[in-house]
């Protein structure tokens, strides 16, 4: 853990360091996040990186060792494994933050005194690292108990593994207290994640003295989404009228030609046909696992009172752990994966929820706003759930390809779809022994993957919510049933002159 939590600090740094260099020398302009690599590394899933990283440093390179836990050289393949992905998606959330927290007023007065740009950088870090690491501490409990997968892959001893083989062998002590030691790591890491924050804030966040991080901005335009889209449709068209279950034992793991695109695996099957024909159960059964997820982070986001503890312990539950829960409860069924990922798919964006909102409400445009007479159903409608929400939505689109795998590799362990049905998960967990032999089996899976993972990614880029436009030359105006009495006037007239006059709310105000 402490190994990939290095990994994902300097991956996340690598994916801002364009926004960081650019926006601490006052030349970010209009530009947008960077490219889509760090999209594509994002996307991709932890046993995916993990055994392409094993396939070909520690078994085909030989470079460092692939197999068993014996020193800090074992360390080096399994941290990489686990921390580039989650660096990658704390990297593109704090990208998403940095444009904002340079058009602040502050960095204006910092370029007028000289101050370095290696400082104006560092402020902005500490502007917007408060808002990410509750995400962050979702991710340390997830490294630890969600990393099955990856210390399968490298036959690691770990606590998560632990834990699934007790639940598989039904040792009910064991299972017992790797559930509680992961509740605590949990409950610890949000702990001192929220507590950070807060420190990191300082008085402005109880004084109500920040500036909002969600400006409104225009829809992001780009000819990118489009081609991504148009090469997912054109894979999934291309091969669905091809037998995804066709057998050809003289076609055992041949390379990619013109009759078969993509290969074939080990049975002789077109690989082509199954990526097709799976992506359409696979990616309808995510995205309504998305939308739950989306819907129910955001609402539990809005109460952090109560969805914090909640969050903290369904966070320890790693997804497979929460699958065979569900299986234990319902039985095994085609909708067990998709009830299981859903129960615990929604910490994140209730997490990512909860801190841009107590930022938000902190912010001197939504305490004017207040004093102006506007009530709490028209600040969370107009001011709230503008700003928050798109930044969700695009940490969800995001998250969908990993959802689609966790989706597949749940039914690949029994408790959903059953070979030989063509989930891209069950493509990835069949043709991994064969990746040495015929590497396209497997990067034919992934390259699909990471075109979805693209996909998402970019066209998230354009979600904003719409804010009502002012006339020019209107004032703003409460709502109608709030408009305040003559009396309330005249002591609010009284209570701006007084706030207008000090030095600091006229640095503040824009």
């Amino acid at each position: 853990m402490a190994g990939a939590l290095t990994v994902a600090v300097c991956t996340a740094g690598a994916v801002c360091a364009r926004t960081l260099w650019l926006g601490s020398r006052r030349q970010l302009g209009e530009q947008g996040p960077g490219g889509t690599g760090s999209a594509v590394l994002a996307a991709l899933p932890e046993f995916l990186v993990a055994s392409a990283l094993a396939s070909v440093i520690g078994v085909q390179l030989g470079w460092l060792p692939a197999l068993g836990w014996y020193g800090p050289q074992w360390m080096i393949l399994p941290s990489l494994g686990l921390g580039l992905p989650v660096g990658a998606v704390l990297g593109r959330m704090l990208d998403d933050l940095l444009p904002a927290a340079f058009a602040e007023p502050w960095t204006l007065a910092t370029a007028a005194r000289g101050i370095p740009p290696k400082s104006v950088a560092r402020q902005a870090m500490r502007r917007c690292v408060p808002g990410l690491l509750p995400n962050l501490g979702l991710f340390v409990v997830g490294l630890t108990g969600g990393a099955v997968a990856v210390e399968q892959i490298f036959d690691i001893p770990g606590l998560g593994r632990l834990t699934l083989r007790a639940a598989l062998a039904q040792d009910l002590p064991v299972l017992q207290t790797g559930t509680l030691a992961l509740a605590l790591l949990a409950a610890a890491a949000g702990t001192l994640a929220r507590g950070t924050a807060r420190l990191l804030i300082g008085p402005a966040l109880r004084d109500g003295a920040l500036h909002s991080l969600n400006p409104p901005a225009p829809p992001a335009r780009g000819i990118l989404p489009l081609l991504y889209g148009a090469l997912l449709l054109a894979v999934i068209g291309y091969g669905l009228p091809r037998d995804p279950l066709e057998l050809d034992t003289v076609a055992r793991l041949q390379a990619p030609s013109w009759s078969h695109p993509f290969g074939t695996d080990a049975l002789g099957r077109d690989l082509l046909a199954r990526v097709a024909h799976g992506a359409l159960n696979t990616l309808s059964i995510a995205l309504a696992v998305s939308a739950v997820a989306l819907v129910m982070g955001v609402l539990l986001g809005l109460l952090p009172r109560l969805s914090g503890p909640v969050v903290d312990t369904v966070n320890a539950v790693p997804p497979v752990l929460a699958g065979l829960l569900v299986t234990g409860i319902a039985d095994s069924g085609p909708w067990t994966p998709a009830i299981a990922v859903a129960a615990v798919a929604w910490s994140p964006l209730a997490t990512h929820t909860s801190a841009l909102l107590q930022q938000e409400r902190a912010t001197t445009h939504l305490t004017a706003t207040r004093a102006l007479g506007a009530g709490e159903w028209y600040l969370l409608t107009h001011d709230l759930l503008p700003a928050v929400l798109p930044r969700v939505v695009r940490l969800a689109l995001l998250r969908l390809p990993g959802i689609a795998l966790s989706l597949a590799a749940l039914g690949f362990l029994g408790l959903g779809a059953q070979p030989p049905s063509p989930e891209w998960g069950l493509l990835l967990a069949e043709n991994q022994p064969y990746a040495e032999r015929a590497p396209w089996a497997i990067l034919a899976s992934a390259a699909v993957l990471a075109l979805l993972g693209a996909l998402a990614v970019t066209a998230a880029g354009g979600i904003r919510l719409p804010r009502q436009r002012k006339r020019p030359g209107a004032r703003p105006r409460a709502p109608a049933e709030q408009v305040p009495s003559a009396q309330e006037s005249a002591g609010l007239e009284t209570c701006l002159h007084s706030v207008s006059a000090s030095p600091i709310s006229r640095a503040e105000t824009p």
